[in-house]
């Protein structure tokens, strides 16, 4: 067994008691109650990893090893004693554990299954933030230290491995990359497989499962990210979308007693998940990533027991049958009594011919961390002139980067925040360039100009890294022929219905505030026809709107 020092245990003494946590005496006696007490042997595996984490184990007596095992080796993560408990985030939807327990002296643990753990969660303020806190930081530290069960190898010049880095950096699952043009020890791992570079990118799970450049569906299928995903049954409340709207119909639904689903075609947060900073939030006055705020919604979702079932993508709505049906696009399809159509939007893409070749390989949609760290002290280009383009710019110019924003307006003070437009104006390291347009991508495998044209001429800029932020196209594929769409495919409500679109109507009352021309289909956030595309307001509309499905459900 591990001999080594456990790794976590360098943590600060203020972080570590937070982290790691001790139960007092009443903390210990609320949990005896929901629990069940068992002897464990010295040596005995409590679990492993890769298994069903449904219950998480408090130490009574005796240690308890967490280990991250690498390749047959145990790298020791922490040792937890008397009063101290497993467990991370993966324990409040059931998913695979990252790690492995064994016992490393002989005591006693208390036993609390997965059930029991939602409810302490949902009843027990104290317990519930001591618990959930420590799960979070937990899950942080397994980040930051790259520990976990999942090894990507990959190209810094490969679209299809940019794609799962974000798969799987946004959902939060701790993973070693490996650059086949930067890591000096990655050929022998691939020789161990038999791989070749090829093959890249590649996902391996848990040293036993490779997967040459896999879907996201089949990522999260390796990892077991939808554990208890179950196609059957009929819920009340489907949700299709995991951004801010999304989630808070899931966080309100399923705290009101609504048995809700998700579905998630990417991870959670949406297009405000990729945002590198949130800062007109209300109660946020410092501001955070957009990650950052969906990991804790999506939290939320779960503690109230909230299914979220990621990588499914819905590709169809049935909206002439009850409960209403939606078509999975990996086959399948789950039913409900009420939908809520929560897809979101994308950034609209421009019309250049090349444009497809680069996507991923030097153009992109999102300025995150992951992002950053592609092009940081580089010159790079921002287009488009809202809020989105501006934080863009912003973060990267914090991350070295020389920013040239290019908008085909005379300015910003039209579509772009006050505060941002001062933070560019101020960086010595960012350009405007009003009345520009881009007109053609140069580059062989990956991208390595940019032509623009604007008011002084036509010039190629040596630019290897694009930012797309151009205006916004609803993710409405799914719905034609079901709900009334506005002229820009965007999803009509309430008093926006007309006449024509409520010629088949079935009901006497009108439709809802929130509702579409189908009763119980709800659409909120910015695939809404009208809404206002903020976080605050998309996260507005998706409460609401629960209270709205109550009241159909109880027609």
């Amino acid at each position: 067994m591990s001999e080594a020092i456990p790794l976590l245990e360098g943590l600060d003494p203020e972080r570590r008691a937070r982290v790691f946590p001790t139960l007092d005496a009443p903390q210990l006696e609320r949990l005896g109650r929901v629990g069940r007490r068992r002897p464990a042997s010295a040596g005995e595996v409590v679990f492993d990893q890769g298994e069903a984490s449904d219950r998480i184990f408090v130490v009574l007596s005796g240690a308890l090893e967490i280990v991250n095992p690498v390749d047959g080796v145990e790298q020791s993560l922490t040792v937890a004693r008397a009063g101290q408990f497993t467990g991370e985030i993966s324990q409040l939807a059931g998913r695979r554990t990252l790690v492995r327990a064994w016992m490393r002296e002989t005591g006693e643990l208390l036993e609390i299954p997965h059930e029991a753990l939602r409810k302490v969660v949902q009843t027990d303020p104290e317990l519930s933030d001591i618990l959930l806190r420590a799960f979070v930081l937990r899950r942080v530290e397994l980040i930051a230290r790259s520990s976990g069960d999942t090894v990507l190898i990959g190209s810094s010049h490969s679209a299809a491995t940019l794609r799962l880095r974000e798969f799987l950096t946004r959902n939060g699952h701790p993973h070693a990359y490996l650059d086949v043009e930067h890591d000096p020890g990655v050929q022998a791992l691939l020789d161990r497989f038999s791989l070749r570079v090829e093959d890249v990118p590649v996902v391996i799970c848990r040293y036993q499962l490779v997967l040459r450049n896999p879907s996201n569906e089949e990522v999260a299928e390796c990892l077991g990210l939808n554990a208890r995903f179950d196609p059957e049954g009929i819920r009340d409340l489907l949700v299709v979308g995991g951004g801010p709207a999304g989630l808070a119909a899931a966080v309100y639904g399923a705290s009101e007693g609504l048995r809700v689903l998700v579905l998630e075609s990417n991870a959670p947060g949406g297009q405000a998940g990729s945002s590198s900073r949130i800062e007109k939030y209300l109660g946020c006055p410092a501001g955070m990533s957009g990650q950052g705020l969906a990991g804790r919604a999506f939290t939320q979702a779960e503690k109230f027991g909230a299914e979220v079932a990621i990588a499914r993508t819905a590709a169809g709505l049935r909206c002439e049958v009850r409960p209403y049906e939606v078509e999975l696009s990996g086959g399948g399809q789950v039913k409900a009594r009420a939908v809520v159509i929560a897809t979101g939007v994308r950034y609209r893409k421009l019309a250049l011919p090349e444009l497809s070749r680069f996507e991923g390989a030097g153009v992109f949609y999102g300025a995150t961390e992951m992002e950053a760290q592609l092009c940081a002290g580089q010159e790079v280009i921002v287009v488009g002139g809202g809020n989105s383009a501006g934080q863009a710019a912003v973060f990267l110019a914090g991350k070295g980067c020389r920013v040239h924003v290019v908008v085909r307006g005379s300015g910003l003070a039209d579509s772009m925040s006050r505060y941002l437009i001062q933070r560019i104006e101020d960086s010595p390291v960012i350009t405007l360039h009003s009345r520009t347009e881009v007109r053609e991508l140069v580059g062989r495998e990956s991208l390595e100009g940019v032509r623009i044209q604007g008011p002084g001429g036509s010039e190629v800029m040596p630019v290897r890294h694009l930012f797309l932020m151009t205006g916004a196209e609803p993710h409405t594929g799914c719905l034609r022929g079901c709900v009334a769409l506005d002229d820009k495919g965007f999803v009509k409500t309430g008093p926006d219905l007309r006449a024509e679109d409520l010629a088949a109507w079935p009901l006497r009352r009108p439709p809802f505030l929130l509702e579409t021309s189908i009763p119980g289909v709800f659409a909120v956030g910015d695939v809404r026809s009208g809404s206002i595309k903020r976080v605050a307001s998309a996260v507005g509309e998706g409460s609401i709107c629960v209270q709205l499905v109550h009241r159909f459900l109880a027609e």
